[in-house]
């Protein structure tokens, strides 16, 4: 039975969508649909069903998930003790956004100079989608925020960029004490569902402040336009440029407690991709020194 097949019923069960499916596997939604016909001419049974503008799977495609995953993890392993003096195969990362376009396009390009055998899925999120998906085993590795809790002994975490918490606002503001403008100027608040935004209302709480919140978001990028166009001032990360274009607004130093939001790549610490982890985690440390 061919694997790949099996990795793509696995990525049309987790997107719901045979195109979704495609776009992240880089195949056409045509070829997904033959390999799925044929997976399911061999097991003599149909695995998958549309639900309105949605794919889930049939019965007997519920019945095959564990067992699928398992042979594709198998796959995985084997692949990588064959390999096991290379720096090669395949690995599955999750990331963020601002870790997408800021600290991930140069650290790829750094591996796929030093280890063109190495192919690499990405997939966006939050921290906590990423961490839900390295718990269902849907990636091998997650860059992301530091996890708001204790990490289990049977992972591993490492630190890329620590990026301290400032107070964004617009340019006019800029020469205003922060604390005043927290107390008085509207405030755009960084999502508390986010482990990001949990630092953020942390850093309130240690100083005892109730901003003027009027507006709650989930994207840092949005947030800035939002202050650049004079709706607001917030509390996030400085994070990693590039920033958006023709954002016009001033980082202002937060008065103590510091505080700062940790990126870093957590994995299993058994995972059969640790060599190719590594060399990610190098490529990023690299790129992390770089931008500073």
């Amino acid at each position: 039975m061919d694997t790949r097949f099996i990795e793509t019923f696995l990525a049309v069960v987790d997107h719901g969508s045979m195109a979704e499916a495609a776009r992240r596997l880089g195949l056409t939604p045509a070829a997904v649909a033959q390999r799925m016909q044929a997976l399911e001419t061999e097991l003599g049974a149909k695995l998958l069903r549309r639900v309105g503008k949605q794919v889930r799977p049939t019965e007997a495609g519920h019945a095959i998930l564990e067992p699928a995953r398992k042979m594709v993890a198998d796959a995985r392993l084997m692949r990588s003790r064959a390999n096991a003096g290379l720096t090669a195969g395949e690995l599955r990362l999750g990331a963020i956004s601002t870790a997408l376009t800021g600290l991930l396009p140069q650290a790829l390009l750094r591996l796929r100079h030093r280890f063109p055998a190495v192919e690499l899925f990405v997939l966006p999120g939050a921290s906590a989608d990423l961490h839900a998906a390295l718990d269902a085993g849907r990636i091998d590795a997650a860059l992301l925020v530091r996890p708001p809790f204790e990490i289990p002994k049977t992972r591993d975490w490492h630190v890329v960029r620590r990026e301290p918490l400032i107070l964004l606002v617009p340019v006019d503001l800029a020469d205003r004490d922060p604390l005043e403008l927290i107390a008085t100027q509207p405030f755009i608040r960084y999502d508390r569902a986010n482990w990001g935004g949990r630092l953020a209302q942390a850093w309130l709480e240690a100083n005892n402040l109730r901003p003027r919140e009027w507006l709650e978001l989930d994207q840092l990028e949005a947030i800035s336009v939002m202050v650049s166009n004079g709706l607001g001032i917030s509390v996030l990360p400085d994070w990693a440029p590039p920033w958006p274009e023709g954002v016009a607004a001033r980082r202002i130093p937060l008065p103590a407690p510091a505080m700062e939001r940790e990126i870093g790549v957590l994995w299993n610490r058994d995972s059969p991709g640790v060599r190719l982890i590594d060399a990610v985690i190098g490529a990023l440390s690299e790129t992390a020194s770089s931008i500073g």
